[in-house]
């Protein structure tokens, strides 16, 4: 019986550009145990420089190719993922993250954090953690079993 290879797994971080410091840093962490992660962060960020980045609206932004190629890696990202782990606070987009993942079956973390709002549609989250380090256990008894 041939051992099965690894495959390794796929993880979203859905959450505001308020914690993109916090993306960054995750995202970092789960790569170095082995996680792949689609960082929304890494893919945005190059557009602060783009034509399409500072000195136009949001709307225009938003509309721009720039704007479409992002939405479409955050949503495929967040549907396509074996996990997503939502930061708290976040705003809508984060939600509306949360909830096509939901909408596909892909299992949602999240992290909690003083001022969080949602209300009902909280129970889309599997499970809420006060620490990263929680949450990432948990991550790797869901996904390596």
């Amino acid at each position: 019986m041939s051992k099965k290879e690894y495959q390794p797994k796929f993880i979203y971080f859905a959450a505001s550009w308020k914690h993109k410091h916090a993306v960054e840093l995750l995202t970092e962490y789960y790569r170095e145990r082995g996680f792949l992660v689609n960082s929304f962060v890494e893919l945005e960020g190059q557009f602060e420089t783009s034509e399409h980045g500072p000195g136009i609206s949001l709307d225009q932004w938003i509309n721009s190719p720039d704007g479409e190629k992002c939405f479409r890696f955050d949503i495929d990202s967040a549907m396509g993922a074996d996990l997503v782990i939502y930061i708290g606070p976040s705003g809508t987009d984060a939600w509306a993250e949360v909830g096509a993942a939901y909408a596909k079956g892909v299992p949602i973390f999240a992290l909690y954090a003083k001022g969080e709002q949602s209300g009902l549609m909280r129970r889309m989250v599997s499970k809420w953690f006060d620490d990263y380090l929680s949450c990432f256990e948990a991550s790797v008894k869901l996904l390596r079993p």
